[in-house]
């Protein structure tokens, strides 16, 4: 913005080069861009993002059942990275052996991470698939919400990156063809250099 100003106020100046007049132009087409592109992609992204990740939370919604396990073995193991003797009950992580019904009534046994203590013959809340299986808990409509918000976000920092970094990628090929022109001026007129208005 820097470069568009000060140009502007010496846009009747000779001093003024075509090539500042195009990083100029440069400058301001890439901060309508960043200013006006960047929101649109990112709003863009986050509806589309949105939409796909409600029906994700829906269909998980409709696949996954809550279910209760009754504990039947406790196995109680130290965190990762960490010495035995400083582990305390808190940071311990507890794996329960269950049993559970499934939806389709077939019965199943497993392994199920638990963040409480728990005792044998205790009941644990746990989620499975259509045929009993363990899984993940379904997807909320916040959390597709949150998500969704978040790669907006990221498509937008996305656009702008890519626009700072095409408009720095330019000037510097400008300044590269400047720095060359110059080069060849000064190999034209330099072994005159001081000569000027002498009859030498």
């Amino acid at each position: 913005m820097r470069t568009i100003v000060g140009l502007w106020r010496w846009r009747g100046n000779p001093l003024c080069r075509r090539s500042d007049r195009r990083e100029a132009w440069l400058a301001l087409c890439a901060a309508l861009l960043i200013v006006v592109g960047a929101p649109v992609v990112g709003l863009l992204s986050a509806e589309i993002s949105h939409a796909a990740l409600l029906r994700t939370a829906h269909e998980q919604q409709r696949e996954r059942h809550h279910l209760w396990a009754t504990a039947q073995h406790i196995a109680l193991r130290p965190p990762l990275n960490a010495e035995p003797d400083t582990a305390t009950p808190r940071e311990e992580r507890t794996r329960v052996t269950a049993h559970w019904t499934g939806p389709d009534g077939s019965p199943h046994t497993g392994t199920v991470p638990v963040r409480h203590a728990v005792r044998p013959g205790s009941r644990i809340q746990i989620w499975t698939d259509g045929e009993g299986h363990l899984t993940s808990r379904p997807m909320s409509t916040r959390g597709a919400s949150s998500y969704s918000m978040l790669a907006g976000l990221a498509a937008g920092s996305v656009v702008v990156g890519g626009v700072e970094l095409g408009r720095r990628l330019t000037v510097r090929l400008v300044m590269r063809r400047r720095y060359a022109r110059w080069d060849e001026e000064w190999g034209r007129i330099g072994p005159d250099w001081g000569r000027t208005g002498t009859n030498n």
